[in-house]
């Protein structure tokens, strides 16, 4: 649609206070065109200079001034001419004046447009501001800039201004940048103006947005705070994670001649048969299949769509409770936005008056919501008040997501002070750790935060970005380095790291650094529980061999554990994977066979046979987090030998650790860590004397 494309002239400082600069703005100025190219590539784009030697505009020769600006690329449907125009930007010699660049641009806007596109018309200026404007021939400056920004909101323009300060022009003029500072502030008075100062390299490549997103109401529709009290609002989002651009399949393949050729590749799935024959299954016999255990339960989209939860569209208040119950860490996924019904005064004030108030109070509210018709689920969030700082922007409410009692984990962590003192720092090692830390500190006291969320860039997302577009011009090429700036955010700051060079070498001197060597998923299974005895060096041998053979493949087809090698057998039915039954079969006779070697055991005999198979059989429940089988069955053992005043058997597995499966190891258990360890001390062998 018209609306959607947006007309872009962007307006450049390329004077000699800029020229340290001017590499990254040709960065992020081409990489805003090559979003357009992805995302937008019906927009327009214009780019004008100022700061230049030489002049060549329109209004230099029709009204006469306006020096030293240089229409370098008129308005045009963004291709990669622009791109390249734009990474090899001249460098200019004169002072800039962004006032006459901002006019030269508008001019561009008003005489291509002639009032009759009613899309988005935007100025984008990215200049230090640290040279004089000229004076105006009627009136003083600021009155020069009133009458400007009337014109700009009469044809519907907007201007967006980075200006590049801090380090980058510590020997400018203030009062001319303070006077440049009051000009551009009276834009944004007057104008739909966005003003953002920079000072570094990596804040200017985040300060400018380049990719426009048009902003889509999420819900409209009423705030149900009673059954008789509802307010009109609309819900956006405030905040959504950029991902990478759909990439597609394409083939080479296209005839040459085939004008019409997309070269997308078109994939279709089959559906046939196990049993081996060829013919294809029609999707009137195909139905959705859901796992349960190791069987596969078929479930009919009737089925499905009887069970399915079909709450109705709406947003209802819940409560209100203290702002202090509401932890940060609860919150999820994006931020959304609750404002009042644009136009609407009633709704406005009503929204202002419980913002104020939950404000005032220090409360926040629990809602329910359901975004659309025939949403399947429920949303519950707290809403948190947003007073506004300008006369111009009405109260609204911040809404984040809750988790319900199934998304929760509470993870529990042993404290340091349980640990002996031997494990615990000492003074220096404290001390060492404590400098090490702040040194690191992004936002220490009397300087500015580093790497501040609104200025830094996705260090993923433009390299991609870059990437693409080099690969457009060479596609044998090699992958280029990273970049500077984005080194910067990437890797560690050498300066800082120099500058605390003493720091660092006090940390590793108290510190023995090691390398932590890499284990694979199931070699941690063959570690010791929590809570073993570390000094028992030869207690993980055996158990470490029970699972060993799991790991590879049979090389018989065993299919019953036997009574000569019970925990070999066990393994390798384990590791056959050519139905699930095996799983639960392998299990299921590995536990009748310790009960059996337990129960039928004379003078004991069976006793160390039956723990490698207890050995052998937690360790693949584990694997297959499967903890119920293994535990039900050492708690039965527990209880016979109790009846049958046995304590040989239960030391013996208390000798080897193999106390019940917790949380912590499997999360299908119903026992946790404490709990595991307490059921180890109850069968441990009491030391005698």
């Amino acid at each position: 649609m018209a609306r959607d494309k947006e007309k872009l002239v962007l307006l450049l400082d390329v004077g000699p206070s800029m020229h340290n600069v001017l590499p990254e703005v040709e960065k992020v100025c081409s990489m805003l065109v090559e979003k357009k190219l992805i995302y937008s590539k019906d927009d327009e784009v214009g780019v004008v200079l100022f700061g230049t030697e030489e002049t060549n505009n329109e209004l230099m020769v029709e009204v006469g001034g306006y020096e030293n600006i240089v229409v370098l690329q008129d308005i045009k449907v963004v291709d990669g001419d622009i791109i390249d125009t734009l990474q090899k930007l001249p460098r200019g010699t004169e002072g800039g004046d962004f006032l006459d660049a901002i006019v030269v641009g508008m001019d561009m806007l008003i005489k291509k447009y002639k009032n009759i596109y009613k899309g988005s018309k935007r100025l984008f200026l990215i200049t230090d501001a640290i040279h004089p404007i000229k004076e105006s021939l009627e009136g003083n400056k600021e009155d020069q800039v009133r009458t400007i920004a009337v014109q700009m909101t009469a044809q519907g323009m907007k201007l967006e201004s980075i200006v590049v300060r801090g380090r980058l022009s510590q020997d400018a003029n203030k009062r001319i940048m303070d006077e440049n500072d009051c000009l551009l502030s009276i834009f944004s008075k007057k104008t739909r103006t966005r003003i953002v100062y920079v000072d570094s390299p990596i804040s200017l490549r985040g300060a400018l947005k380049t990719r426009r997103i048009t902003p889509l109401p999420v819900f409209r529709g009423h705030l149900e705070v009673s059954p008789k009290m509802k307010i009109k609002v609309w819900v956006y989002n405030k905040t959504q994670e950029e991902k990478l651009p759909t990439l597609r399949k394409y083939s080479e393949k296209a005839p040459s001649t085939d004008k019409f050729a997309t070269n997308q590749v078109k994939v279709d799935y089959e559906y046939k048969s196990v049993d081996g024959s060829s013919e294809v299954v029609p999707p009137e016999q195909r139905i959705k299949g859901y796992c349960y255990g190791p069987q596969v339960i078929p479930i009919s989209a009737a089925e499905w769509d009887a069970v399915k939860f079909k709450p109705e569209k709406g947003v209802k208040l819940l409560g209100f409770t203290d702002a202090s119950n509401i932890m940060r860490h609860y919150y999820m996924k994006d931020v959304y936005l609750f404002i009042a019904e644009p136009g609407n005064t009633r709704a406005i004030l009503t929204v202002s008056a419980i913002a104020r108030a939950m404000k005032e109070m220090n409360k926040v509210a629990i809602l329910r919501c359901v975004w659309r018709q025939g949403q399947q689920n429920v949303v519950v969030g707290v809403l948190t008040p947003n007073i506004s700082q300008s006369d111009k922007i009405p109260d609204s409410f911040y809404f984040n997501v809750l988790p319900f009692a199934e998304d929760v984990r509470e993870y529990q962590f042993p404290s340091f002070n349980s640990f002996p003192a031997s494990c615990q720092p000492n003074e220096q090692q404290q001390k060492a750790a404590d400098e090490f830390v702040q040194m690191l500190n992004l936002a220490p006291s009397g300087k500015e935060e580093a790497l501040l969320p609104e200025f830094t860039p996705n260090p993923i997302l433009e390299r991609f970005y870059c990437h693409l577009e080099f690969k457009s011009k060479q596609p044998d090429a090699a992958v280029p380095p990273l970049d500077e700036t984005l080194k910067r955010i990437t890797e560690p700051d050498l300066g800082l790291f120099s500058e605390n060079k003493s720091i660092i070498d006090a940390m590793c001197k108290h510190f023995e650094l090691k390398e932590n060597p890499k284990k694979s998923a199931r070699w941690l299974l063959r570690e010791k529980p929590s809570g073993s005895n570390e000094e028992d060096g030869n207690a993980d041998v055996s158990d470490a061999q029970a699972v060993n053979s799991i790991e590879k493949a049979p090389v018989v087809k065993i299919e019953k554990v036997g009574d000569l090698t019970p925990v070999q057998d066990f393994e390798v039915i384990m590791s056959r994977r050519d139905s699930p039954d095996w799983v639960v079969k392998a299990i299921r006779e590995m536990r009748d066979k310790i009960v059996n070697l337990v129960i039928d055991s004379h003078k004991e005999d069976n006793y160390p046979k039956a723990v490698e198979c207890m050995a052998a059989l937690r360790k693949g429940c584990i694997l297959e987090q499967e903890p119920a089988p293994y535990n039900n069955v050492l708690r039965y053992l527990y209880m016979f030998c109790q009846e049958k005043g046995i304590t040989s058997f239960p030391q013996l597995l208390a000798s080897r650790e193999l106390t019940l499966i917790s949380k912590s190891e499997a999360a299908d258990s119903g026992f946790t860590d404490d709990e595991a360890r307490s059921f180890l001390v109850k069968i441990r062998p009491k030391p005698k004397g």
